[in-house]
């Protein structure tokens, strides 16, 4: 049986880039993602597997263990988000459910599947959080809420699988990506966010990704349970 990661989210500017710096250094990646389209052009350039699932959708799940049944799964990077800014007062229970269901319920459920995969191979998690998960930002109530809950699930579960399976997050500050356009499409309002940052401009997939891939992989064999800031200095400088 061939060593994979399994990245979810694959088509997004962190997961693509994840995928593509484990490729280069000659490591097996199946990619997951909603967008059919999408994934098989990026499958395609980069010579690895893919599935097409939503995890969004009831038993996404099961199809993506069908597809890998027969690989030696070593990591798994859960790299699908979303930016949901709204006021408190506009803020539904949908609102929550939908991106609980995105960010947390659906981690959990890839987690539980691929859990005693990765305890024979003493495999590792890597989960994603955000910036504001720890540091206040206006409208970010849906959001941040999501991402506080990842946290603290990447610590419980770093205890929890220890010392057979290592798990740890990336938070991220604002990236450019497809899910950041509608805030980085203005450029007066692009530069202001630049600016906020110590390090005066957005992150890239790349950023996020480099970190992401030492966690994931052997380079990182005595690190579980932490919760690693990639936000250009945001989260403590400013």
């Amino acid at each position: 049986m061939s060593d994979k990661y399994l990245v979810f989210g694959a088509t997004g500017a962190i997961g693509s880039s994840l995928a593509a710096q484990l490729k280069e250094s000659n490591h097996d990646v199946h990619l997951i993602a909603r967008s059919e389209d999408e994934v098989k052009a990026i499958s395609g350039e980069l010579g690895c597997s893919y599935s097409v699932a939503d995890v969004l959708e009831k038993g996404f799940i099961e199809q993506v263990k069908t597809d890998t049944s027969e690989f030696n799964i070593k990591g798994i990077a859960y790299c699908v988000g979303s930016i949901d800014l709204k006021p408190l007062k506009r803020v539904t229970e949908n609102d929550l459910h939908t991106c609980m269901k995105l960010n947390l319920y659906s981690a959990i459920e890839v987690i539980k599947g691929f859990q005693e995969e990765l305890k024979k191979s003493s495999g590792s998690i890597v989960l994603f959080s955000s910036v504001a998960a720890q540091k206040g930002f206006t409208n970010h109530t849906i959001i941040a809420t999501a991402k506080a809950a990842i946290e603290g699930l990447t610590v419980t579960l770093a205890a929890e699988f220890a010392p057979n399976i290592r798990i740890n997050c990336v938070a991220p500050s604002l990236t450019n990506s497809k899910i950041a356009q509608s805030m980085l499409k203005n450029p007066i309002v692009a530069e202001a966010l630049a600016k906020a940052h110590p390090l005066k401009r957005v992150g890239e997939g790349k950023d996020s990704a480099a970190l992401a891939k030492f966690l994931l992989t052997e380079e990182s064999s005595w690190v579980t349970g932490q919760i690693i800031g990639v936000d250009g200095g945001r989260s403590r400088l400013s």
